[in-house]
């Protein structure tokens, strides 16, 4: 009799998988998919086509590791990564809020919403006065239009607000390119959101290069919201960061895509400036470009890593920031996140090698 159920089994197991009804549970990344399904790729991972690399669509990673869940929460903000979009809210698609066609740039294809849910913990935003409000807008000059306006701020930050909200132990960052001269315009809005009540205040940032809080004290103290500008006088007007005082970053657009080399951003101090205790490495082009995104983030944003890696000092970077973060050949920028989580946590070449409560063996 249990041969014969054995039998059975085996069967179904075959007729299970002719029939693709196990392709979900069995897809690894770089196996082929149909981009009509939603079947054909694991957890985790999307069916995409690079071309003209390949010739038909394979599986690809979607979403980043959840290194808090999978290691643990116990050490300083600073000895993580951070997946991070540049241009956050330059999304493909977005209706114009002004009546008036956009035209100006896109950055990214998923909702802010859709971009957290998938792991990205820090994003790049664009603050301008316009229409008597903040809004993000992808502009120049320092002017925001109607041709270039995206939507008001206060939508995205109700975005980022309902996240925090249901996932209390995640932290986010927001980096602001910041054009607001309104007086508190920003608070304002931060305000309105309700995310101010997340607020990591000023006055618990270190200095001198010292180590952030636990991130389990920040999950614990509700504090789960870091916000940078780029205007310096708001650190003491409006009690935000000022970028530069905390972090170094390197090149952004094309200087910063340059094989071989990783120089900072004009208004970073040098990448291997010690008394800052966050580097940010930024690796998208000056014009956004799908097809050229999925290349870069499949062959040459680890040389980069590396890089940035002896640029800053032997220190590996907290924010790897790129445009349409899910486009790749296989791990793309998730990859790459998971190597410097584990050369940050354990010295491994991933995080998924790291031992729990070891800072220094990976498995083999």
């Amino acid at each position: 009799m249990g041969s014969i159920l054995r039998t059975v089994a085996a069967a179904a197991t075959l007729l299970l998988a002719v029939a693709g009804l196990l392709g979900a549970a069995t897809a690894t990344v770089g196996d082929k998919c149909s981009r009509r399904s939603t079947d054909d790729c694991g957890a985790g991972q999307w069916c995409f086509d690079c071309e003209p690399e390949f010739a038909g669509s394979h599986c690809v990673r979607s979403t980043a590791t959840n290194t808090f869940k999978l290691l643990n929460d116990s050490l300083p903000f600073n000895k993580y990564a951070y997946l991070t979009t540049h241009n956050s809210f330059a999304i493909v698609g977005e209706p114009s809020h002004t009546g008036i066609p956009r035209i100006t740039f896109n950055n990214q294809e998923d909702t802010v919403t859709n971009q957290l849910n998938n792991g990205v913990r820090a994003l790049m935003l664009d603050t301008y006065d316009f229409k008597g409000d903040v809004w993000l807008c992808h502009s120049s000059g320092g002017k925001c239009n109607d041709f270039t306006a995206f939507e008001p701020a206060l939508d995205t930050f109700m975005e980022i607000e309902a996240f925090l909200s249901a996932n209390p132990s995640e932290i986010v960052t927001l980096i602001l390119e910041d054009y607001v001269n309104a007086p508190n315009g920003l608070t304002n809005v931060f305000n309105a959101s309700g995310l101010h009540k997340y607020w990591f205040p000023v006055s618990r940032m270190p200095q001198n290069g010292q180590d952030w809080p636990l991130v389990s004290d920040m999950v614990a103290s509700g504090q789960r919201l870091l916000v940078f500008t780029s205007m310096r006088s708001k650190q003491a007007t409006e009690g935000i960061a000022y970028q530069w005082n905390f972090m170094v970053e390197n090149n952004y657009g094309d200087d910063g895509m340059d094989a071989g080399k990783c120089s900072n951003r004009a208004e970073s101090a040098p990448l291997d400036d010690r008394t800052k205790s966050l580097v940010l490495m930024n690796y998208f082009p000056s014009v956004p470009v799908k097809l050229t995104a999925c290349l870069q983030h499949s062959e040459s944003l680890t040389d980069m890593v590396n890089t940035c890696y002896g640029a800053a000092g032997n220190r590996w970077a907290n924010f790897i920031a790129v445009d349409y973060y899910k486009r790749s050949q296989g791990g793309g920028v998730f990859q790459d996140t998971d190597l410097l989580n584990g050369r940050l946590l354990c010295g491994c070449q991933d995080v998924n090698a790291c031992l729990p409560g070891s800072t220094t063996v990976c498995s083999a």
